[in-house]
């Protein structure tokens, strides 16, 4: 498993894994990002990302995207 943050615009994956503390992964879980869910990269400036996530395009930082597993 790798991180988000690795994944290349355009790219579409399957979430395998969510690291953190409980709050962390409940802050995500609200955003739409849970286990088996499938994210697109829609743009990666700056190591913030841009991704399409249950139809909502939603920006996290680089941090956040480390703790996404795919």
């Amino acid at each position: 498993m790798v991180p988000l943050v690795m994944a290349e615009v355009g790219d579409t994956v399957t979430i395998r894994k969510i690291t953190g503390n409980d709050q962390v992964r409940q802050h995500l879980a609200e955003m739409g990002f849970t286990v088996d869910t499938r994210v697109t990269v829609v743009s990666h400036l700056a190591g913030s990302l841009i991704l399409n996530v249950r139809g909502s395009r939603v920006g996290i930082g680089e941090a956040m995207a480390r703790r996404i597993l795919y």
